[in-house]
């Protein structure tokens, strides 16, 4: 299978591609397995290399498949969530302002949750 990469998709969306099929998938998968279950038609070497790029930042793990690797998720889908909001809010340098900022673009109810987790978090 070629790329038949003409348009060019979103940021990350590969990635999420690939993602949703290793947790669906619940044991590790080689990148020819990724491959065969998505629904976009890409080359293998351009399965390996986004699982390359998700193992660099630590978003996948790898163990040996006979010569190559099979690639798992570190983290659910919240927690990879939460860790790109950890990542965004380290990148500025007033933190305070961007949570204030956050914290007031929130709807009622996210608000609502996230005082309960702030409140049971004091217990």
């Amino acid at each position: 299978m070629a790329d038949t990469g003409a348009e060019r998709r979103p940021a990350g969306e590969l990635e999420a591609s690939v993602l949703a099929i290793l947790w669906a998938a619940g044991t590790p998968q080689t990148p020819g397995q990724v491959q065969r279950d998505l629904t976009l038609p890409l080359a293998r070497t351009t399965v390996t290399t986004i699982l390359s790029r998700l193992y660099e930042k630590g978003t996948v793990g790898r163990e040996r498949s006979g010569r190559g690797y099979a690639y798992f998720p570190t983290q659910d889908a919240p927690g990879l969530t939460a860790r790109r909001m950890h990542h965004e809010l380290d990148r500025d340098t007033d933190r305070e302002t961007v949570l204030a900022r956050f914290v007031s673009q929130l709807s009622t109810e996210d608000e609502r949750v996230l005082k309960e987790l702030l409140e049971a978090g004091d217990e």
